[in-house]
């Protein structure tokens, strides 16, 4: 993949076309601030990839967040009734 060049923000801006063009054809972009790299235009493909490697590398942390809301607005009480389901359960048996 061949770097598209860097481009300061106002130059960046006004040629953001331009930029989005070049990602989709696979040349990625720098957007500089004041001689500073502060952003990419990639290509979405390119983006997909790192994130991809990213959430590889957190193994078990993406899931992180993707049981939010399960036990409704208050947790400790869905978890309360379990126990007392359990303990009641055991107290039969």
């Amino acid at each position: 993949m061949k770097s598209g060049g860097q481009y300061g923000l106002e130059q960046a801006r006004a040629q953001l076309p331009l930029l989005v063009s070049e990602a989709a054809a696979g040349t990625p972009s720098i957007i500089t601030r004041h001689g500073k790299p502060c952003a990419a235009v990639v290509p979405l493909s390119t983006l997909n990839q790192l994130t991809a490697q990213k959430h590889r590398s957190l193994g078990v942390l993406t899931l992180r967040g993707t049981g939010q809301g399960l036990w409704g607005r208050d947790s400790s009480t869905a978890v309360g009734a379990l126990r007392r389901e359990w303990d009641s359960a055991q107290s039969v048996g």
